[in-house]
């Protein structure tokens, strides 16, 4: 299996990327792209938004390297969007998602753009 390409996800996000080393506690792998934006608020409480911490989670830094276990990387053979453009590409996608939600009705929703307007500043200068 060639794991120059991979595709990984790590918590709630999804990823492209390259295999760069393997540890015993997992196999380190080099982000190159961004296929899905880390869902907002926090992972252990889905959907909730009465909690202590309501994360503002971004996605992973470009060449940024993490640990995740084998079973959530697999071989890919695709062409690699930039960094850049994936990264904006999964933002707009997320927050056109939860703006269809946001009707009013949907306390969450709100709250996850409220996320994303702030992480809008601080991905300005990664776009």
């Amino acid at each position: 299996m060639n794991l120059n390409h991979i595709r990984f996800t790590y918590k709630t996000g999804k990823y492209f990327g390259r295999l760069f080393a393997e540890r015993p506690q997992g196999l380190v792998v080099e982000v190159l792209a961004v296929e899905k934006h880390p869902t907002q608020g926090d992972l252990h409480n889905p959907r909730a938004v009465d909690v202590p911490l309501f994360h503002v989670r971004q996605a992973l830094h470009e060449h940024e390297k993490v640990v995740v276990p084998p079973s959530v990387v697999y071989a890919y053979d695709g062409e690699i969007p930039s960094y850049k453009e994936s990264l904006k590409s999964a933002y707009d996608s997320a927050v056109e998602k939860l703006s269809a939600q946001a009707d009013g009705m949907d306390v969450f929703a709100e709250k996850c753009l409220n996320n994303y307007r702030e992480l809008e500043t601080i991905y300005a200068k990664r776009w």
